[in-house]
């Protein structure tokens, strides 16, 4: 999409600290960490949230969850992390293209907004 900002992420048209790229995912640090590790997984094809995944971009969603323990690995969360995804305004989503949070690094408390 024309005015997405985790298209133009994904496209290299704003520039990011990646950590792990592949022909299907993008996963950079986050530039408002909510944890000393913080980082967002994206699709590189646009789906906006959780309620755009269907049967024929699920694959897609799927790589990702596959992924995901690599780059914790590859950060150093042994102890554990916490993978989110907002899913509308009142979850918090600010960005309408679906991404995965990867937070870890500390003891994460249980509170939820």
């Amino acid at each position: 999409m024309e005015n997405c900002l985790f298209c133009k992420i994904a496209a290299g048209i704003i520039p990011s600290t990646k950590v792990y790229e592949d022909d299907l995912i993008l996963a950079f640090r986050d530039i408002a960490p909510m944890a000393p590790t913080h980082i967002l997984v994206i699709p590189k094809t646009h789906i906006p949230s959780v309620d755009g995944i269907t049967a024929e971009n699920s694959a897609v969603v799927a790589h990702i969850f596959a992924t995901i323990p690599a780059i914790a690995r590859e950060e150093g969360l042994v102890n554990g992390y916490r993978v989110v995804s907002n899913c509308g305004s009142d979850a918090g989503q600010t960005v309408q293209h679906l991404h995965f949070h990867i937070l870890g690094g500390k003891q994460l408390t249980l509170e939820m907004a």
